[in-house]
């Protein structure tokens, strides 16, 4: 079965730091593009951060850059988001997501209409 499995969430205070992690199982996301979106309550989903797999090549959008990190350990089968400086407008439900490169292609990276395939989310709250 195709699986992303996130962890990594939690509770942390303003200007604190989380990482989170999204083991891959299933399938070989080396030929996908990995990505965290992310949803606060009432609020549509919004991409935070992707990384190509076979290039290594980084998106990040306006709102983290500089804060967050994401990369990939392929031995481990697994994509990260390293969060840093954390704000309140940070917190909210953190989604990985899997995208073939020809729904990137067509969509583009930072919208979740590219991806396929999801985890369940793990939630941070940042106060």
């Amino acid at each position: 079965d195709v699986q992303l499995v996130e962890s990594g969430g939690g509770s942390v205070q303003a200007g604190g730091s989380l990482r989170l992690s999204c083991v891959v199982s299933g399938f070989n996301y080396k030929s996908y593009c990995m990505a965290w979106f992310r949803q606060a309550p009432a609020k549509e989903r919004e991409a935070v951060a992707a990384i190509w797999s076979d290039s290594g090549s980084t998106h990040y959008a306006d709102s983290v850059k500089d804060r967050f990190t994401i990369s990939e350990d392929a031995a481990k089968d697994t994509v990260y988001l390293e969060m840093n400086s954390l704000k309140p407008e940070d917190s909210g439900m953190y989604y990985c997501a899997a995208g073939r490169l020809d729904e990137i292609e067509a969509f583009g990276a930072m919208t979740s209409k590219a991806y396929s395939t999801w985890g369940q989310g793990t939630q941070v709250t940042v106060s």
